[in-house]
């Protein structure tokens, strides 16, 4: 796999002072009151180590991220402009807001060492999402050199993302995306064993190519979420209202009969008849008609705990039932705490998965915790991601 941390250049790599520094960045926070008040500055502190590097290192520094869907013109509800004034707080120095990411009145804010120019959201032009060349080309004569830092971002071809790069003479992964890298990497590379992957979510279709990447690197799979019903009726077991893909029974088929002693899957579930908070509910082995699995059972989660406790690695990847509604949430805190407890390296892919183990109040406990979603998700399924590709080898 190309995307080895140790293969690209890092920001550590490269001599900053008195260059501009092009740091993508992933400022894609939630607001709140029209655009106006950011509700989570978590991605922000995110990238707070990557841009006091590149300062201390005598660096100008240019940010850009995208925020929200405002699809190619700009709309006001998401301009960065609250991220400029929450950025400078948190840095302790003036943030300067440009009025756009590309165009003379950009140009003529360049960064001095030691000064920091924010770009307006970038997806306010249709070329980013594009990856156009010649926008690629305006973003890149802002800078000296570039560093990518958004691995949130990392899966998708962008002007940003990937076209500044054949623009720039070094292109970088930053602190964030060097973490990102060594922690996916160490756990899909040689991972100590045994290596346990627990995936869940409502469809197999979403996750197929990750158990199909991962079902040949780990010693045990575990199936939980609405994908686990998929399974079971392939198997020919009642499974009532469950949601179930029938269009994917059969590929279900084929990889139990492949990989039938890797692949784990509930043996009792919390079933209801209604999907709502606090419905009537009860833990059964067979699942009976008119009601519907949404968490797996006790018996699953303590036999779960117990392989995932005997790991020495372990992938983490979607809730195991609908945990935002009470009670069904008890199997994912279950293989929370039991993750956290465990003497392993663990990674849990963003999203859901994320939530969950916050909720059990466990993050601390967790070796790394992605900030991307989709991106951890297509590196384990075993894709190249545009972003990181398009980095500089060493």
């Amino acid at each position: 796999m190309s995307q080895a941390a140790n293969r690209k250049l890092s920001i550590r790599d490269l001599a900053l002072n008195g260059r501009r520094v092009f740091i993508r960045v992933d400022f894609n926070v939630p607001l709140a009151s029209g655009g106006t008040e950011i509700t989570s500055d978590k991605r922000i502190r995110a990238s707070l180590p990557t841009i006091q590097y590149a300062l201390a290192q005598g660096a100008g520094v240019v940010l850009a991220s995208h925020l929200g869907r405002p699809k190619g013109k700009p709309n006001p509800e998401m301009s960065l402009q609250p991220v400029a004034v929450r950025l400078a707080e948190l840095l302790g120095r003036p943030v300067t807001m440009a009025p756009d990411c590309v165009g003379p009145a950009v140009e003529a804010l360049k960064p001095a060492p030691g000064q920091v120019l924010l770009l307006e959201n970038l997806r306010f032009h249709a070329e980013e999402e594009k990856n156009d060349p010649s926008f690629a080309a305006q973003l890149a004569a802002l800078c000296d050199v570039y560093v990518n830092d958004a691995f949130g971002s990392a899966h998708r071809a962008h002007a940003s993302t990937e076209g500044i790069t054949r623009h720039v003479s070094q292109a970088a992964a930053g602190l964030l995306m060097d973490k990102e890298l060594e922690y996916l990497n160490k756990v899909t590379q040689n991972p100590a064993r045994p290596a346990v992957a627990i995936l869940g979510g409502a469809k197999v279709s979403d996750k197929i190519e990750v158990i199909q990447n991962l079902i040949g690197l780990v010693d045990k799979l575990l199936i939980g979420g609405a994908m686990a019903y998929t399974f079971l009726k392939a198997k020919g077991e009642p499974t009532g209202k469950s949601l179930v893909e029938e269009d994917k029974l059969d590929l279900a088929r084929e990889l139990m009969a492949q990989h039938g002693a890797k692949l784990v899957l509930p043996t009792d579930h919390i079933v209801a008849e209604k999907f709502e908070e606090h419905a009537p509910n009860q833990a059964v082995t067979v699942i009976p008609e008119g009601s519907m699995g949404l968490d797996i059972g006790p018996e699953s989660a303590a036999a779960y705990a117990a392989l995932i406790a005997s790991a020495r690695t372990v992938i983490w990847n979607g809730p195991m039932g609908v945990f935002e509604k009470k009670p069904f949430d008890a199997g994912t805190v279950a293989v929370a705490r039991a993750v956290a407890s465990a003497d392993c390296v663990s990674v849990v892919g963003g999203g859901d998965s994320e939530k969950a183990v916050k909720s059990a109040g466990v993050s601390d406990k967790i070796s790394h915790v992605s900030t991307g979603g989709g991106a951890s998700l297509e590196f384990l399924s075993g894709l190249i991601l545009p972003g990181v590709a398009a980095l500089t080898d060493k």
